[in-house]
């Protein structure tokens, strides 16, 4: 398993919407430049995010993005399933996903679905102001 560029950005744009919660929506744009990520990126990104109901969307001069909940109440593996779908170290362990040939006398099965339980575990653990408290130490 591999979190691409999806993940990566969409994690730090939602880091930058938490660091200014309270100040209105933010538009992509200045999380844009403030990340050093294309504007255009992050409207694909941003996309699914609002499908997750993850942020909302605010139209007009004053518009852009709000999270759509306290930043202590959106973990880490919400967002990484928004961006990059399902998180399984295997094909085999992801939810609906069709059995292979060998799920009768598959000896590593076992292995795949507790490592993925164990991700799914730390990621549900980290919260987005856990994030931004990390990096507010710095």
């Amino acid at each position: 398993m591999k979190i691409s560029t999806k993940g990566r950005y969409g994690l730090r744009a939602l880091v930058e919407l938490a660091r200014n919660k309270g100040a209105g929506a933010i538009p992509l744009r200045k999380i844009a430049e403030k990340q050093d990520i294309s504007e255009q990126y992050l409207e694909q990104l941003f996309s699914n995010l609002r499908k997750a109901n993850l942020v909302e969307s605010v139209r007009g001069a004053k518009g852009g993005y709000l999270l759509s909940d306290d930043p202590a109440n959106i973990n880490v593996r919400e967002i990484i399933v928004a961006l990059e779908g399902p998180i399984a170290p295997v094909q085999c362990v992801v939810e609906g996903a069709e059995e292979c040939g060998y799920v009768e006398d598959c000896v590593t099965k076992v292995l795949w679905e507790k490592l993925k339980i164990c991700i799914d575990d730390m990621l549900k653990s980290i919260t987005l102001k856990d994030l931004l408290d990390e990096s507010l130490e710095e």
